[in-house]
């Protein structure tokens, strides 16, 4: 575990009780570019809040960060869950997939602590808890609008799917299977592979006797790189079709050439499309020295989200804020009015294509409010 504080100031002769909340992310393996991105975005929270000397039941306090990494693997993310719980957490930022941030929130849920995690998987916040939020809308939308798009823009028909078997994966192809049927899309062939897979050649060779126009996958972008590379080599003239998962710089350089028309649907917005994205960016570039890559601010926000409920409940307990968090209204980064409908699923959320064109992920004119 890394146990990591911040604070605007140095501490002086007063003393400042000390709120202990954790993150998890994927801070090592394939994942970590992501990780870093979401805890960057939590860090600038933690200082921009501390910074406002904010007091607490007449007490000064100042917020902690206990930051541990779940690897993205689901049996490591109970396994910190656990750890946070028993640091006396007060609430949790995290998970960051939805595999990890499943089996965490019954953890977290057992304890009575507010989780708010970037998972975008339905079932998260279906499981009748009180303590499960998001940051990033489910996928339920974005399945609705990537379906939308290649049925109504591409006019495409045949339709081949791939996923990675895990939570996050297998539930958002298993969405947008049904959501493209519903658009008349058929669906030639549905093929497994795992979040190690980077050899797709055999079911690649399968799914091209039935002749696709695309294939959807389900996963993220290191393994949605290697099957672009492996599409070209075969021959396979379809379109590629993602998530957010696959939207990413990394995918560009390592898919290379192959990334040229890949489609990826997103739930985050290019930071030009928020409302506070500017500015955000401004001062993300200027605490880390690089730009914001996809999460930050969403992380950011849902950090937000928890210490002001604290704030306004003059109360870091989580029996005495969660109420507070879950009536949450707020000015935000990423939407104009940050606000949870019962489940904990945000009320506003945004989505939107993107398309690789000359190497660029470009913003198609289309775009979906939940």
């Amino acid at each position: 575990m890394l146990g990591i504080s911040f604070s605007a100031a140095a501490r002086n002769a007063q003393n400042i009780a000390e709120i202990k909340v954790g993150c998890a992310v994927p801070i090592t393996g394939a994942q970590a570019h992501y990780g870093r991105d979401f805890l960057n975005g939590v860090i600038l929270a933690v200082e921009d809040f501390n910074a406002t000397e904010p007091v607490i039941g007449g007490e000064p306090i100042r917020i902690v960060l206990l930051t541990q990494d779940d690897r993205a693997d689901p049996h490591m993310a109970i396994s910190v869950a656990k750890n946070l719980v028993d640091q006396n957490i007060k609430g949790v930022l995290g998970h960051f997939n939805s595999g990890t941030t499943i089996p965490a929130s019954h953890i977290y849920a057992q304890a009575n602590i507010p989780q708010i995690a970037m998972a975008s998987a339905p079932q998260y916040t279906q499981q009748g808890f009180k303590t499960t939020f998001r940051m990033l809308a489910s996928d339920l939308q974005q399945s609705a609008l990537v379906s939308a798009y290649v049925a109504k823009k591409l006019k495409l028909e045949r339709i081949a799917i791939v996923d990675d078997r895990t939570t996050y994966g297998r539930g958002l192809a298993d969405q947008f299977e049904t959501a493209a049927q519903a658009e008349g899309i058929k669906i030639v062939g549905h093929e497994y592979g795992s979040d190690k897979t980077i050899d797709f050649k055999a079911l690649l060779t399968r799914l091209k006797r039935s002749h696709p126009q695309a294939i959807f996958y389900g996963g993220v972008d290191a393994q949605a790189a290697a099957m672009a590379k492996q599409m070209r080599a075969l021959h396979i003239d379809a379109v590629l079709i993602g998530s957010e998962g696959i939207k990413s710089k990394a995918f560009l350089k390592v898919a290379g050439p192959a990334a040229e028309g890949v489609i990826a649907s997103s739930i985050c917005l290019p930071l030009d499309k928020m409302p506070h994205g500017k500015e955000y960016a401004e001062k993300y570039e200027k605490r880390f020295h690089e730009k914001v890559q996809i999460y930050s601010p969403y992380a950011y926000d849902g950090a937000m989200a928890m210490f002001t409920a604290m704030k306004t409940a003059d109360s870091a307990e989580p029996e005495q804020y969660l109420p507070y968090l879950a009536k949450t209204e707020m000015p935000a980064i990423t939407v104009e009015t940050l606000a949870y409908d019962e489940f904990g699923d945000l009320k506003q959320s945004e989505a939107i294509v993107y398309k690789v064109v000359h190497r660029q992920w470009e913003a198609q004119p289309i775009m979906h409010k939940k």
